[in-house]
């Protein structure tokens, strides 16, 4: 973990109450999975956010919803501000497994880390298939992004039907040939992907931190083998990890 001083590039809005951040200056390499810690000022804790792309240039992609005090002053923030960052926190993703046909599973906000997860996973040459579920059409995001990596094939699930499959992630699923699966997302989509799912996995995990680096232990989830940190064993487990 390194307290590092970065630029904003840009700030944009990229869907409906979605932001996409650029940060310049991000020499701590970002693995998929893990995520950073953002001082803002007049708030005591710090607001921890995804990595949803990191280049060898030291530019930081950060994209975010806007819920609170906390993501509305990084909505307002633009070009040349400068935030104190602490980065990376947190366990990602595994990205060495021994499979050739992954499933990587989004939902909502939680479809920004697998944006690294599935460029790292491209890199490798595998055959991936995305599931992005979203409440409506008006939320999707990192459509065109995903589409661009090679052997990438994405398939959306939004709530109402307004674009892909009506439902939900898991009702996208259906005729899915994988033999390992990633996801992040609410616990609720969670729990129902891993009781659907048989295939093994790892789920990156979604709470509310103080600290953000395993002292507060107010992040604290039931495991099979006791309590865990999220910010800091986690935020990515594997699904036989957790006590569901």
């Amino acid at each position: 973990m390194d307290r590092l001083k970065l630029t904003v590039i840009s700030n944009k809005p990229i869907a409906n109450g979605i932001m996409e951040m650029k940060l310049s200056g991000c020499t701590a390499v970002c693995k998929a999975g893990q995520f950073v810690n953002i001082m803002l000022d007049g708030l005591f804790l710090r607001r921890p956010i995804s990595v949803c792309n990191w280049e060898e240039d030291g530019t930081l992609t950060l994209s975010y919803r806007v819920v609170g005090k906390g993501t509305q002053q990084m909505a307002e923030m633009s070009g040349g501000e400068v935030l104190d960052v602490l980065a990376p926190l947190g366990n990602g993703f595994t990205v060495e497994k021994d499979c050739k046909k992954p499933l990587l599973v989004g939902g909502g906000i939680g479809v920004a880390p697998l944006y690294e997860l599935a460029k790292e996973l491209s890199a490798k040459g595998l055959d991936i298939t995305v599931i992005c579920g979203y409440k409506r059409a008006d939320e999707i995001f990192y459509k065109e992004e995903f589409e661009s990596l090679p052997g990438v094939k994405l398939l959306i699930a939004t709530e109402d039907g307004s674009a892909g499959v009506k439902g939900f992630v898991t009702n996208a699923m259906e005729g899915v040939d994988a033999d390992w699966f990633y996801a992040c997302g609410p616990m609720p989509m969670l729990r129902a992907l891993v009781n659907s799912c048989e295939i093994p996995g790892e789920v990156s995990l979604e709470e509310r931190m103080g600290c953000g680096f395993g002292i507060c232990m107010g992040c604290t989830c039931k495991t099979e083998t006791g309590g865990k940190r999220i910010c800091k064993e986690g935020p990515v487990f594997n699904k036989t990890e957790l006590s569901w």
